[in-house]
């Protein structure tokens, strides 16, 4: 009896350590390469990132940048639609597998999700109409600085509590340059690419760069957990801005290269 109860003991123990080896190496990059498709987080409404184009087809850096990753890789590709605050969430509730959507590396989200190494670069700035008379933080006082909730530029001027500035926050982008363009907002916090086509909507209402926020790495969100899936991730980023591929695609849609650091 004794015997019979260290062996089925033994065997139990041999189908847990099977079964536990097996749920180890089961993950998210396991999942989407046995669907041969990857769902990818990216805002639509954040030209020229993202956007849809005369034929209401997504295009934009992050678009191409998404396409290639699946084209590279042999995956069907789908676009889960987001705003800059549903971004973070998407891939905590398993709504998109990873994140490309002008992403930029922060302390505070990189407690709730983990970043692959930068594949872009966003200049952070706080833009204002043309003939807005400011050219540090003291003149900004007293202006209303329209801003989207839930991005890094509502973060950081949030925190700037000692700043005394004034924010309007909308949903999104869309609706943020909506507000610049038709007049509602004179002052902006975005990035300097968005910022640029306030003037291109409403060549009456250009708007230009005041104060520097921060320039930021971009880069691909991951939920918690998935080491085998961002190294595959960044062995793909290095390859292709080795290989030059990334830069072409944020240079025709940015109007510049990557920054040379980043390139090299």
């Amino acid at each position: 009896m004794m015997k019979r109860s260290l062996s089925a003991a033994a065997f139990a123990m041999t189908c847990m350590v099977a079964f536990g080896t097996s749920a180890a190496h089961a993950d998210l990059l396991d999942d989407i390469m046995k669907a041969k498709k990857i769902r990818i987080a990216t805002d639509m409404a954040i030209p020229p990132s993202g956007m849809m184009d005369a034929n209401l087809k997504p295009t934009g850096s992050d678009v191409e940048t998404a396409q290639l990753l699946a084209k590279d890789w042999g995956l069907e590709l789908e676009f889960v639609q987001t705003t800059g605050a549903t971004r973070i969430p998407n891939v905590q509730t398993n709504k998109a597998d990873i994140i490309v959507s002008t992403l930029s590396v922060t302390p505070e989200r990189a407690k709730v999700i983990d970043f692959t190494k930068a594949y872009a670069a966003l200049q952070s700035v706080v833009a204002c109409l043309k003939t807005v008379e400011a050219k540090d933080w003291s003149d900004l006082k007293g202006k209303t600085i329209a801003v989207s909730r839930g991005t890094t530029q509502d973060t950081e001027l949030s925190n700037m509590k000692d700043r005394n500035l004034t924010l309007a926050r909308f949903d999104d982008d869309a609706t943020m340059v909506t507000a610049a363009v038709s007049g509602q907002a004179d002052c902006v916090a975005t990035s300097a690419t968005i910022a640029n086509q306030i003037g291109v909507k409403n060549p009456s209402r250009v708007f230009e760069p005041k104060v520097l926020i921060r320039t930021f790495d971009l880069a691909i969100g991951v939920r918690k957990g998935e080491p085998a899936l961002v190294e595959k991730l960044n062995e793909w980023i290095s390859t292709n801005l080795k290989n030059g591929k990334l830069n072409e695609i944020y240079k025709k849609f940015h109007g510049t290269e990557l920054p040379q650091e980043m390139r090299s």
